[in-house]
């Protein structure tokens, strides 16, 4: 099977440097392509080229108009004849586009499976990403194997955009998290405590959790350089909102997050890991 991969942010490269470590031939696409020049990988010059040459295409971008963007015009997927083709999407969408999406590949009698991804850079090379696929049975037989060298768990939901709630409940809670351990350790910090120790302790408390073991280096070195920023938090907190707004519901801790992760934008920092939070209630003097 022919596979392509298109979206190589920070993310999407770890994810296609791991399945080429695998043993699997790749096809890219980046809007970029100097991010793909040390892939050992087949560089293509549109989207529709590589779908053109590939059975199973992989899609790692930034929201669902980036990802809709793909389809359309001379260079998109739709151009083409892609009955039959695998369309694996590892973005993470507003809620409301994804059955759209899924209208649109069974129109042209190919297939889509939801694949959001739990889970950052360093995982993902290592290929210990949590992937929850959902939707077209079909695609995620087919794509089981390539789903299982980038995954440590991999759960699989039969009902389109099931997937996508459990991936914007899961950044909700992400971001509630990173609030509450950054808050805290600032706060330890201005009443004397060494941030080691803080964090040392911490881990061995109400605080121990993957998220505090993933970032602790980042927040001893302060080296906030991002595996996954500020700003794509933001856009996945706003996405659980629209999607609250649609169902009438309101979710109280999302929305006071996404003010929070909003002030980063303020700030300059909107580009920094989303651990760096920690730098505005660190440099705040009132509260953020």
């Amino acid at each position: 099977m022919r596979k392509g991969f298109i979206g190589l942010g920070h993310l999407g490269k770890a994810m296609a440097t791991r399945l080429i470590d695998c043993g699997h031939e790749l096809g890219v696409y980046n809007r970029t392509p100097e991010k793909a020049r040390d892939l050992k990988a087949v560089v293509f010059d549109s989207p529709r080229y590589l779908a053109e040459h590939s059975d199973l295409i992989c899609i790692c971008l930034s929201d669902s108009r980036a990802v809709m963007s793909l389809f359309d015009g001379p260079d998109g997927f739709m151009s083409l004849d892609i009955c039959g083709k695998i369309m694996v999407d590892f973005s993470t969408h507003q809620h409301s586009q994804v059955e759209k999406i899924y209208a649109l590949f069974k129109q042209q009698g190919a297939l889509y499976l939801e694949c959001p991804v739990l889970g950052s850079v360093v995982p993902a090379l290592q290929g210990n990403l949590t992937l929850v696929a959902g939707g077209d049975a079909k695609a995620f037989e087919k794509a089981k194997s390539l789903l299982s060298d980038l995954s440590q768990t991999l759960f699989f939901l039969d009902k389109p955009g099931q997937a996508t709630t459990i991936k914007l409940l899961n950044n909700m809670i992400l971001a509630s998290l990173m609030i509450s351990l950054t808050e805290a350790l600032a706060f330890g910090e201005s009443s004397g405590m060494g941030k080691d120790t803080i964090l040392d302790i911490l881990s061995q408390g109400a605080g121990g959790s993957i998220i505090l073991n993933a970032k602790k280096n980042k927040l001893l070195t302060e080296d906030f350089t991002a595996h996954f920023s500020n700003a794509l938090l933001y856009k996945d907190l706003t996405c659980a909102r629209d999607m609250a707004q649609d169902l009438g519901k309101i979710l109280f801790s999302n929305d006071f997050a996404r003010d929070i992760y909003a002030k980063t934008f303020e700030k300059g920092h909107e580009d920094d890991d989303f651990s760096g939070i920690y730098k505005l209630f660190k440099e705040s003097k009132e509260g953020v």
